[in-house]
């Protein structure tokens, strides 16, 4: 028999926007975590992504706050704190907290980088119960006494392993160092690497430790494929694709931010309707581009991995490693923006030789063989590298007599000779 939302001990304000949402029945996440974090509970929970991890520490948050001051009024401190990672991580969970809190006198800011530090500014003086920030935006305002957390009372680690990796751990232990010491402390991930449990051991209070699926596990509905292929042709093999497929959405990934830039650059020369998505860009281009990619708009959004966190794309059907990650975790949360909730979704990688270490250590992770799917190349046109022989004749040939002269001494000795062989 399937559990429901009141059977989880939320107020009739809460079911009834979640209701309005159209949710159903709890994931096991949230089944395991709301009455923890309802209770106040420290908490220290790992589950897979697309799973309702956001609503799992929101809807009890919510409650708890509504019970803490049920009618605030004016200027107000935060008592909430949510720290996250990305820029679009923090829109979602944003949109998550005004969404669930609908039927509540809850104010909630966004605190990031990228934009105008003013809005963020005259909403913190107008007062704010809820925060979700990136660390360093969020430094910026205390540095500048904009905010002030002493009235903290719950925060959340969202994502907490993927701030370690982009280098956060001095940030939040600034920020830290800036909260009420008694408070309520929740850490929640996709993964949990030995350096956030050592995290967790300094920040968490007789926490309760929940994991609904084995540690780096991707999401079950997504089938795994990958093709070989040479390095040289995973673009034109990338355009048959994504021309051939009846695929309305694709998210592709790549390794660096100009590599993102100009895959999407050759994308759209052959036709294919695509935007970019990365750290370079302006937030205002980077909301533009995932807001086009949502509306279908564009059919295929180029990003790095750092929208493999905080993208909440529904029914997305298909994720494109263009380039294998260099943390074969990072494939998890690659793939896990496809096969949400409930949804069944595919994960293609483009393999070249020079990847098969990365590879082996993605299966290694996953605990199984991704299968290797044999490529129809039939219509696909790879632009060939001209051969040795006609880039040679191409070269200015050396004046009659001279051909066979040996480099002088000192610029043998630079390595110049190699112009002369």
């Amino acid at each position: 028999m399937q559990m429901s939302f009141d059977q989880l001990g939320l107020s009739a304000d809460l079911l009834r926007a979640v209701q309005e949402l159209g949710y159903t029945s709890p994931t096991p996440i949230q089944q395991r975590a709301i009455p923890a974090v309802r209770d106040g509970r420290d908490l220290l929970a790992a589950a897979q992504t697309g799973t309702g991890k956001t609503a799992a520490f929101a809807l009890p948050l919510l409650q708890r706050l509504a019970e803490e001051q049920p009618n605030p009024r004016g200027s107000r401190a935060p008592r909430l704190l949510v720290l996250v990672p990305t820029r679009e991580l923090a829109a979602q969970v944003g949109e998550s907290f005004n969404a669930f809190g609908r039927h509540l006198n809850q104010r909630t800011i966004l605190i990031f980088g990228g934009v105008s530090p003013r809005p963020q500014i005259d909403a913190l003086r107008q007062g704010v119960d809820i925060i979700v920030a990136t660390p360093g935006r969020l430094l910026d305002h205390i540095n500048e006494r904009m905010v002030d957390l002493t009235k903290v009372r719950h925060l959340v680690l969202d994502e907490a392993d993927r701030m370690l990796d982009m280098g956060f751990i001095r940030d939040i232990r600034r920020v830290l160092a800036a909260l009420p010491p008694n408070r309520q402390n929740l850490l929640f991930s996709a993964t949990f690497s030995e350096e956030i449990r050592t995290l967790a051991k300094g920040l968490l209070r007789d926490p309760l430790t929940i994991e609904v699926a084995p540690r780096n596990a991707p999401a079950e509905l997504v089938e795994h494929r990958v093709h070989l292929v040479e390095q040289g042709e995973k673009r034109a093999v990338l355009s048959h694709l994504l021309r051939e497929g009846a695929t309305p959405q694709t998210l592709v990934f790549t390794r660096t931010k100009h590599g993102a830039n100009r895959l999407a650059e050759q994308l759209e020369k052959d036709g294919i309707q695509c935007a970019a998505i990365h750290g370079n860009k302006s937030q205002n281009a980077r909301t533009k581009a995932l807001a086009d990619f949502k509306d279908y708009k564009v059919q295929v959004l180029v990003a790095t991995d750092i929208a493999a966190r905080g993208l909440d794309i529904t029914e997305l059907p298909q994720v494109v490693n263009y380039e294998l990650p260099h943390v074969p975790e990072d494939y998890v949360h690659r793939i896990g923006r496809t096969g949400r909730a409930g949804a069944t979704g595919q994960a293609l990688s483009l393999v070249s030789a020079d990847e098969a270490d990365r590879l082996r250590a993605i299966e290694r992770v996953l605990g199984r063989k991704i299968k290797v799917l044999p490529l129809d190349r039939s219509g696909i046109r790879v632009q060939a590298e001209r051969p040795a022989h006609a880039q040679a004749a191409q070269r200015p040939q050396a004046p009659h007599g001279q051909r066979n002269q040996r480099p002088p001494q000192h610029a043998r000795q630079r390595g110049e000779g190699r112009r002369y062989r």
